[in-house]
């Protein structure tokens, strides 16, 4: 199961005990919220895509979507997000938990600007009911980027 995974992951760095499991699901960013009792915005969904045949994961804040032109103008392609079935295979993490921590091998990971304006963000765990609450600073060490991007925009 991949939050066990993760939870490895973080028992090496001796924060084991900051991974939160729910009795509710925490799969998308409004239940996660819910879950968590806070605002969606500070959500840091993790969404994946491929270009030609490598997975890639982008963290973003809860209330924004990628923005096409943002994305092709980065990566150089049109953005093609993962089938959920790729997903767990290619990331190592089913839709729901999908989080930059504990990946496969090969699998780049990016995050967007639009988490820069929150002191602390929680990403998944690995499952569908699972958060860590961590600073930009922490996520950008613990999700090891390649760099910062710039693909979003606001909802609405």
């Amino acid at each position: 199961m991949s939050i066990e995974k993760v939870r490895a992951y973080f028992r090496q760095l001796g924060m084991e005990e900051r991974v939160m499991e729910f009795d509710v699901s925490s799969a998308t960013v409004e239940l996660a919220a819910q879950a968590l009792n806070c605002e969606p915005c500070r959500i840091a969904k993790t969404l994946s895509f491929k270009i030609g045949e490598d997975p890639i994961l982008i963290v973003t804040a809860g209330d924004v979507k990628t923005d096409n032109r943002k994305y092709k103008d980065t990566f150089g392609v049109k953005a093609k997000m993962l089938t959920h079935e790729e997903a767990a295979e290619l990331i190592g993490h089913a839709v729901g938990g999908v989080c930059p921590f504990a990946v496969n091998d090969g699998v780049k990971v990016y995050l967007d600007e639009s988490l820069k304006r929150f002191e602390t963000v929680f990403p998944a765990c690995g499952s569908s009911n699972s958060a860590i609450e961590l600073t930009i600073a922490e996520l950008e060490t613990y999700a090891k980027p390649e760099k910062w991007v710039d693909v979003c925009a606001l909802k609405g």
